[in-house]
């Protein structure tokens, strides 16, 4: 069984989650996409984000709105930084994309062709 649609958690100025909705839409899956600066994940969202990959693999740490939020110098408690990334949702690797079971963060290829892909019957 296929899957049929794809949900994407980004901002749509993010070439990130442009070429992850480009990815999609070339292999004809549905998406429903999430505009994080128009409405936070919900919490059960984010924890199955969070318990699969870990709060601090989630960051962008290499972004500019984590060096302008000036977190490289900061050290704070994880439910801090959750509502700094609710505020700034750039702070994450963008996008974050549930298929099915399978989850993924930023940029990758290897999940996003198992979310399109067919599985072996």
């Amino acid at each position: 069984m296929q899957i049929l649609s794809v949900q994407i958690f980004g901002v749509k100025n993010s070439a990130e989650t442009r070429a992850a909705e480009r990815f999609f839409k070339e292999r004809r899956v549905a998406i429903h996409f999430v505009d994080l600066k128009q409405k936070p994940m919900a919490a059960g969202e984010i924890n199955r984000f969070l318990s699969k990959f870990g709060l601090q693999a989630m960051l962008d740490r290499d972004g500019k709105a984590y060096a302008e939020a000036g977190l490289q110098y900061l050290r704070m408690p994880d439910p801090e930084l959750l509502r700094r990334i609710e505020a700034e949702p750039r702070l994450l690797k963008l996008p974050l994309i549930r298929g099915g079971k399978l989850l993924s963060i930023g940029e990758d290829a290897a999940t996003w062709k198992a979310m399109a892909e067919k599985p072996a019957s």
